[in-house]
């Protein structure tokens, strides 16, 4: 791959931006409804780079987002270490099953080589957007530590290895990390602008067990791997975040994105106001399943609870789902212009 050094910009600087500026941009999770306009299916977006990074562009056309986001489908690191995936027409690729049950296979588990399973075809897709979308800063996406570990031993079954088998989950944990590491690395190389990284299985975890099992993996792939060109954008849309805010902001992302879980204008008295907070209207209730004016009414009480912080910037609680309807999204971007205007 080519890194882009036409494409750097300095990162830190973009999010005092955002958090100066008194008219923003709205940064939603946006990526699978493009395969609406496109007349596409989810399995024939997540299949070729070029189609992707075309939808990627799509989105930016449509629009007036403060940056433009890769696909948050958090399958594929799983299945590059060979979890089972379910695919779809027309929902998001998910894990089913396990493929680890105890310690011997936590110690025959491989740190598979980047570029395998699918994340050749997402890494060439991010390449192409950087090219095609030069005016915003354009984000790749990845899984968390904690989180894809609980895709291999099985969501339910993580929180009791917790327990029971915890030195199974650090092994499990350092060698997904490492991998995470190798992952995101190969994510600069195509000119990015930072990741957005997703831990919402941590969101389960007490504050205790987030503070041993996905803090200390996150920081470490923090520290690896941002600098002033590349941010980390932390996201969990677990119902804990508010309990586990230290354990989050010790991550040391760089920012914060969280799901509609919780009452994000009690989560904006928690983080520091040097920080970007990003949340959180329901993907679900709201983008996929609600109609124009109940988007618009969601979004307007959201940000008359939590515009006037300088470091909050409105956002979809998680992914938007690739059916929601495009009026709806519509009425998000109309919505917030409203505000702000």
């Amino acid at each position: 791959m080519i890194y882009f050094e036409s494409m750097k910009r300095n990162m830190l600087r973009w999010l005092d931006e955002q958090k100066a500026a008194k008219i923003k941009k709205a940064l939603p999770v946006l990526s699978f409804p493009c395969i609406q306009p496109m007349g596409i299916s989810v399995k024939e977006l997540i299949s070729n780079s070029g189609t992707q990074a075309k939808g990627i562009k799509l989105i930016a056309d449509k629009c007036d987002c403060a940056a433009s986001v890769s696909l948050m489908d958090l399958s594929l690191e799983a299945e590059c270490f060979g979890s089972r995936i379910i695919f779809s027409d027309d929902e998001v690729p998910t894990v089913t099953g396990s493929i680890i049950t105890g310690m011997e296979s936590a110690q025959k588990l491989k740190i598979p080589p980047i570029g395998s399973g699918r994340t050749s075809v997402y890494l060439q897709a991010a390449e192409k957007a950087v090219q095609m979308i030069p005016d915003r800063p354009v984000f790749g996406g990845t899984i968390g530590p904690f989180s894809l570990a609980g895709r291999l031993t099985g969501v339910s079954e993580s929180m009791i290895y917790c327990y029971e088998e915890d030195d199974m989950m650090h092994l499990i944990l350092s060698k997904v990390t490492d991998f995470l590491i190798s992952y995101i690395n190969e994510y600069k190389k195509t000119g990015v602008n930072g990741i957005i990284m997703a831990e919402p299985v941590a969101g389960m975890l007490s504050p205790d067990l987030a503070h041993s099992f996905s803090e200390p993996y996150v920081r470490k792939i923090t520290e690896a791997v941002k600098d002033e060109n590349f941010i980390v954008i932390y996201h969990n849309c677990g119902n804990s975040t508010i309990q586990m805010i230290d354990s989050i902001i010790a991550t040391g992302a760089d920012a914060f994105h969280f799901g509609d879980a919780i009452d994000m204008a009690e989560m904006m008295k928690l983080v520091p106001e040097n920080i970007l907070a990003m949340g959180n209207i329901s993907p679900a209730v709201q983008f996929r399943g609600g109609t124009p004016e109940s988007v618009r009414q969601a979004t307007l009480e959201l940000l008359s609870q939590c515009g006037k912080y300088p470091n909050f910037m409105i956002s979809s609680g998680c992914d938007i789902p690739p059916l929601s309807p495009w009026e709806n999204i519509e009425a998000f971007f109309s919505a917030v212009k409203e505000y702000y205007l």
